[in-house]
Order: structure tokens, then sequence, then C-alpha cells
């Protein structure tokens, strides 16, 4: 059976999804083909993969109804982030307080995102859901694309985006090159219960081996930890029993919060960075990790994917009310330049900012510390970070402003 739609989106994680959210107003025909169903029910256990949800995140996901279902479920305020290195006098803090703001952004777990954005778009008429399904193929005409999936059913889209994530199976199908390279760290995420409480504070220590962030959860004596340490140190630490792995990580953090303890799971995944050369084609465009995918340092990968969701929306339902062609790559080359630009930034400040932190020569040291040391002293230069931090500032698609939001 042949279903037409305008916009097919492979991938219905929370990229994908707040796309299709982006369209609840639109007569646009959406599809959402997702290989994964989403289990609905929280442990008691919060998953280890975890986002830093900044302002502009919060102000797409309240433009598009979701939010209430993201605090209903489960997400973490912080007020204050402390950033140091281990042996230096290099140290920053930032606080929500000094920036007149309630918070500074809020933990959430990924599937609770997920869930809040499915929960609102299994709500609209225009949007047809695939779920699990897997694409097969891809062929692409002059006015539409084709996709037949794993169950038998077929669709043709004047527009497909690949939401499928940093092996994007859609960027694959057409070949797009990617400018990639390794990070030479892994990550190793878990929950940790610690003896002291986190008082809502972000914490990240940069170390000889590596950054280490304690990011805290709705339990007061839970965090979130993402360790970026080589390969073969990552999977030594996930093998470690658990009293063993305890003990380095306390010490490894300077016992901030007390002995620490592990729960639940430990994961460990490659870090690269990856940037296609390509974010449109004809009929294609890509958005989130499938378009790139930068280090954790800031926490920033799930924000940009979501600034790309509704920038992309943006774009599309502009050409679409002027009876323009919404999957001609002539008319989302503004998508490209703008996200392209954006990713570009991002990835150059993460890289700037690791290659600061490497090693441990005593003047490099000294730079470290002395310029951190600038940065919270200088008038406005701490403000200026946290707010592009924050995306408060910066080249904002309408759903990530706070006006959009104030009218909902």
């Amino acid at each position: 059976m042949m279903q037409s739609v305008d916009i097919a989106i492979v991938g219905g994680g929370m990229v994908g999804l707040a796309l299709a959210a982006a369209f609840k107003d639109t007569d646009l025909r959406i599809a959402v083909i997702e290989a994964h169903v989403p289990d609905s029910d929280l442990g008691v256990i919060p998953d280890v993969r975890v986002s830093a949800l900044s302002r502009s995140s919060e102000t797409i996901l309240r433009n598009l109804g979701a939010w209430n279902g993201v605090i209903q479920r489960r997400a973490a305020p912080y007020s204050a982030m402390e950033v140091w290195e281990q042996d230096s006098f290099a140290r920053i803090e930032f606080n929500a307080h000094q920036l007149a703001q309630p918070d500074l952004g809020h933990i959430v777990e990924n599937r609770v995102i997920q869930l809040a954005l499915l929960e609102q778009v299994e709500k609209q008429a225009n949007v047809n859901l695939y779920i699990p399904a897997q694409c097969q193929t891809l062929a692409l005409g002059e006015s539409e694309a084709w996709l037949t999936l794993d169950n038998g059913q077929s669709l043709t889209a004047k527009l497909v985006v690949g939401a499928d994530g940093a092996n994007s199976w859609v960027r694959r199908q057409l070949d797009i090159p990617l400018t990639h390279w390794d990070y030479g760290h892994s990550a190793v995420v878990a929950t940790v219960r610690t003896q002291e409480p986190h008082d809502k504070i972000a914490r990240q220590i940069f170390t000889s081996q590596g950054p280490l962030a304690f990011l805290p959860l709705e339990d007061s004596h839970l965090s979130s930890i993402v360790w970026s340490t080589s390969p073969n140190r990552a999977e030594r630490l996930t093998a470690l029993a658990e009293a063993e792995f305890n003990k380095v990580l306390a010490a490894e953090f300077d016992t901030r919060l007390g002995i620490c303890e592990v729960v639940g799971e430990r994961q460990a995944y490659p870090l690269k960075m990856r940037y296609a050369r390509d974010f449109v084609q004809e009929r294609i465009a890509l958005v989130g990790d499938a378009a790139h995918t930068i280090h954790p340092l800031a926490g920033q990968g799930v924000n940009l994917g979501l600034l790309d969701a509704a920038s992309l929306a943006q774009e599309v339902m502009r050409l679409w009310q002027h009876g323009e062609d919404i999957g001609a790559r002539r008319h989302l080359r503004s998508y490209e330049r703008w996200r392209k630009s954006e990713a570009a930034k991002m990835i150059a400040a993460m890289q700037g900012f690791k290659d600061l932190f490497d090693g441990n020569n005593p003047a490099k040291k000294l730079f470290r510390g002395i310029g951190m040391k600038l940065v919270g002293q200088l008038p406005g230069a701490k403000d200026e970070i946290m707010k592009r931090a924050l995306g408060l500032k910066g080249e904002l698609p309408d759903l990530a402003k706070q006006s959009s939001a104030a009218q909902v």
C-alpha cells in the first residue's frame, strides 16, 4: 500500500519528534518512522543517558506543548555550575541568580524528553506514526522521494528528513561525506549516589585523564556522571567491581561530594566529531546527530539538534505558505547555511576548550588558571558565556525565542 505524505521523518527520537510537533498547526502531512518503541515506564533509578537542556530548548519544548510532560515525569533544574582543574588554581563558577534567571537549565533523561514529545505528536491528526518500523529502501525522483519499510508499507514524500542519529541510515543512502575525527576519548555514563547533596549544582573537573562531570538529578543525592577518558581506561572502568569503581570515581572527583556509590548500569561510548558536508540535498534534509556530533564537554549536542528541528520547521513552513517546493535543495539552502554555521561554531568552541585543557604542561596549567580567573573577573564576560550557553543570544528560530513562549 502506498501512502503519500509531505514530509517523512526518519527517526522518532527527541529531534525527529520535535520536528513533527513543530508542524502541529499546519496542514502538512507528516510521517514519523522509528525502529524502537520507547518504554513508557520509568524506573526508580534514572536512565544513564541524560541531556542538559538549555533555556532555548526549554522554550522550544514549551511552545510544542511538551514541557509539562517533561516536568510531570522527571526533570532536575540546576541553579549553578562549578568548573575547576585538578591540582591547579583554575576555577570558575556560574550562578543563575547573577543572570536573573530561575535556573541554568534542566538535567533530563533522553527517554523522558522523547516520551513527552511523543505524547504531543500522538494527538496530531496530521501525523502518522510508523513505530516500530525501519526503512529498507530510498529512491529519489524529480518531485518526490520513495521509501519502503520493513512492514511492507511504502511512502512517497516531498521531503525526507534524516533525524536518525550519528550513524544515520538516510545520510548513508546518499553517501554524504563526513568531516570527522576521533576525540581519543570514550564517555563512561552512570548514575551515582553521593554522600553529600549536590545542592542543584552541576560540577565538572578537568583531570590529566580527561573531564568528569556530575550532573544533578531530581534526588538531591543522585547525579548523572559523564566521565571522558581514554577508550582503554573507559573499558576498564566499566568492568571494575562496583566498590573499586566507587573509590576511583570519588578520588578523581576530589571527593567533592564525599563517598560515591554507582547505582544501576554503567555504559561507555566512543566520542567522535562528525560534520556532514551537506545538511541538505534534493528531497533530503539532515537534523541533529545525523548532521553533526560534538564533544559532550558543555552538553550542547541535544540543544543543537532541537534548534535544528525548530529552524528546519520554520523554513519549511515559510516555503509551504508561499507555495514553494519544500523538498527542493535550492529552497532549503538557507536552513543549511544557518545550521552549518551554528554547528561549526560549537564544534570549534568545544575543540578549543578540549585542546586548552589537554596536557599537564606547567606553563599551560598556569595559562588556564589565569584565563579562568580573568573570565571570572572581567565585567560581563561570564554573563556573555552563560547567555550563549542558555540559548539567550545568537540567531535563534522563532520557536526558541522567549517572546514566542510567552504567547503560548
